[in-house]
């Protein structure tokens, strides 16, 4: 039976089993990645919660074939949609009053105040161009699940991130662990999914946990989780 997984910040599905196939190049394991969200069609409702301070912010998140759509209701109403019909995809904000498209220059702008940043919401890593093949056979050991490791680089130091590592999942083509680092080789964010909920031949996200890191001492900084609900088809 065929598996999928979606990841909710990331919310990536794809039908296709890579478990009996020759093992795809760099460049074709971010297709993979990228093409999953035409594929998308499910509303979820869940919350982002800062492990420090016990603060919870509750959202909705909307994923069609052409839009990813964060809304968050509490004050002030923010809405952040991802529109997937450009290449590379154009990142949005809905607040009261209009419209606007978010800058390079603010990609390491907090998202409501937890680890989220606009970089991590627009995704632009999925689209450099710069991007190697590390390990066909990677493993994540909290759940001992195949997948590839991928790593892509920055055509400039515009943005917060320089190298980002993906390891994505073999048999689902879905984003299952995220690490950025900086322009001196410093980890600064990583995401991972810790749970995830069973929907018929479906694995969707229950929770993501979010790591921010000082790239001085490599302490961490701050946790944020995101839990989700079980997804309702549109």
């Amino acid at each position: 039976m065929k598996r999928r997984l979606f990841l909710a910040s990331l919310a990536l599905i794809t039908t296709a089993s890579a478990q009996d196939k020759p093992t795809p190049s760099a460049e074709e394991i971010l297709g993979l990645v990228r093409r999953s969200y035409a594929m998308q069609d499910h509303r979820m409702t869940g919350k982002l919660r800062d492990d420090d301070t016990g603060k919870e912010e509750p959202l909705e998140l909307t994923l069609t074939k052409s839009v990813m759509r964060f809304r968050f209701a509490s004050e002030p109403p923010e809405i952040i949609h991802l529109d997937l019909t450009t290449n590379p995809a154009t990142l949005w904000q809905v607040k009261p009053g209009g419209s606007s498209q978010v800058p390079l220059k603010n990609g390491a702008d907090a998202v409501r105040g937890m680890d989220f940043n606009y970089e991590d919401l627009s995704q632009r890593f999925l689209y450099w161009k710069d991007v190697k093949l590390l390990d066909a056979n990677a493993r994540l050991t909290t759940a001992r699940i195949k997948c590839w490791l991928v790593r892509v680089t920055a055509p400039d130091t515009s943005g917060p991130y320089y190298t980002v590592d993906l390891w994505v999942h073999q048999d689902s083509g879905g984003v299952a662990k995220m690490e950025a680092y900086n322009k001196g080789g410093k980890l600064v964010k990583r995401f991972e999914v810790s749970k995830v909920w069973k929907v018929g031949d479906a694995t969707a996200l229950r929770e993501m946990r979010v790591q921010s890191f000082n790239p001085l001492n490599g302490d961490r900084k701050g946790m944020t989780y995101m839990t989700m609900d079980k997804p309702e088809k549109q």
